[in-house]
């Protein structure tokens, strides 16, 4: 396992970076990826352009190969014709880079196959590690690492922080990276690998597995080239971090897409089906679901069971989320005759003692903060889902300190549930910022505790 891990760390963690076809033209391929580097406050390595035709770009020189650059090379990323790629990569060879990155497109997927395959037998006999060829590359959120030739003023880089990403398309994965940065989800690495002559989703997953950055291992996948070697890899994976994948080409029109997009094979979705269900992987069909179920469990502890306790000030919240729960196949928590009489001392006398747990419209921070204390420590809750409406005149934003000490006394899985327009969601990025998952809608909020307590089933060999 750790073989992959080593020869990887190059790739996402740079001394030096060559860029292969490095642009003086803003708005080319080769300038925006050269660019990302140079203008990045993050990335703390070396940066050099190779163009013949230039002897300056972006202020820094420009050497006609990369033989030609002094020292090592740890990441060589590639933006040529794709005829010229061979040659290139054999300069690479010659110069002892250690890992590249060939974002340039012409091979498999319109049929070139035998291009490929020389690019495929040069990374082979060399031992250097191969992105690519006819994708985007890789992001890492924390080295700064960005081979990505999408601007940044149009696809927008998220934060640091422990969800990967693995895609076989690179425009999928452009939209998903845009769309959780606007969300505020922050990422440890980004990779898209597009035909995969070399580098596969199998050894990002093998690398994942080790890195210590990544706590949750997010995939789109259209296919396999070698299927039975990506479940292993998946059985092995999910034992040590939850594995969330979208699979497209469900259809047999989308298998034929498949086919002709990056050379893969779709194969049968209901074999792969039955295989992420054996390997313990959670699938899904929409990029929300899946970084709702990520969102959960990358903060989030797992659940020793299904019982799950509603807290709210808004009786017809309660009410959809129960029906949220029960829909997912979980149950509603009995709360303990004991947590039931101290709880009762906290509410209205017309309150009713149930799950869900109405805490009635007049609901303030501290009544919250009583029933949190009392709910923490009852065995029959197994996790929470805590609905907070701030359209009410009395709940007021002393409601964010209380989750925070909530998050962190009580051990059990829990979400936050806040619906509504602009002062909600003002209120929701504070919430955000306690450790607790928050969603505006209680089926979003269903799904984060359905991600925690279905893993936890996996790590306990009952699913």
């Amino acid at each position: 396992m750790m073989e992959i891990y080593e020869e990887l760390k190059p790739l996402f963690n740079p001394k030096s970076v060559v860029v292969i076809g490095a642009s003086r033209e803003k708005g080319t391929v080769g300038w925006s990826i050269f660019n990302d580097f140079v203008s990045s406050k993050k990335f703390k390595g070396k940066v050099y352009p190779v163009n013949p035709n230039a002897k300056e770009i972006l202020q820094r020189k420009a050497f006609p190969s990369i033989k030609d650059v002094k020292g090592d090379v740890d990441l060589a990323v590639i933006a040529v014709p794709a005829k010229i790629v061979p040659h290139v990569m054999h300069d690479c060879v010659d110069k002892g880079v250690k890992t590249a990155v060939i974002v340039s497109s012409g091979f498999s997927e319109i049929g070139h196959k035998a291009l490929e395959a020389e690019i495929e037998h040069i990374a082979r006999e060399s031992h250097m590690r191969v992105v690519g060829p006819n994708c985007l590359g890789v992001f890492d959120g924390h080295s700064g690492v960005d081979t990505l030739f999408l601007p940044e003023e149009k696809l927008q880089r998220p934060r640091p922080g422990n969800i990967a990403l693995i895609t076989q398309s690179g425009a999928v994965g452009s939209v998903i990276l845009d769309w959780i940065s606007s969300e505020g989800y922050g990422i440890s690495k980004f990779i898209s690998y597009g035909n995969g002559a070399d580098l596969t989703e199998t050894d990002f997953i093998e690398y994942l597995m080790e890195d210590d950055q990544t706590d949750v291992i997010c995939m789109y996948l259209e296919g396999s080239k070698n299927g039975r070697r990506m479940y292993h890899m998946l059985k092995d994976a999910v034992k040590e971090k939850p594995v969330l994948i979208i699979k497209a080409g469900s259809s047999k029109e989308g298998t034929h897409a498949v086919s002709s997009h990056t050379g893969s094979l779709a194969g049968s979705d209901e074999i792969y089906q039955a295989a992420f269900k054996q390997a313990g992987v959670l699938r899904t069909h929409d990029m929300e679901t899946m970084f709702d179920y990520a969102q959960a469990l990358s903060h989030q502890p797992l659940s020793k069971g299904d019982n799950i306790l509603v807290i709210t000030n808004g009786g017809g919240f309660g009410v959809l989320a129960t029906d949220e729960i029960i829909s997912r196949g979980m149950h509603m928590a009995q709360l303990s005759e004991g947590t039931k009489k101290t709880i009762k001392r906290y509410l209205p006398t017309y309150a009713g003692i149930h799950n869900p747990l109405d805490l009635i419209g007049d609901a303030d921070s501290r009544r919250y903060e009583k029933v949190f204390r009392a709910i923490s420590s009852d065995k029959n809750v197994d996790a929470v889902m805590a609905i907070t409406l701030f359209q009410t005149v009395s709940l007021d934003p002393k409601i964010v300190p209380i989750l925070r000490d909530f998050n962190r006394y009580c051990k059990k899985p829990k979400v936050v549930c806040a619906a509504g327009g602009k002062y909600s969601q003002h209120m929701m990025e504070q919430i955000e910022d306690t450790g607790i998952p928050v969603y505006n809608t209680p089926a979003k909020a269903a799904d984060g505790l359905y991600a925690l307590t279905n893993y936890s089933k996996v790590k306990r060999g009952i699913f």
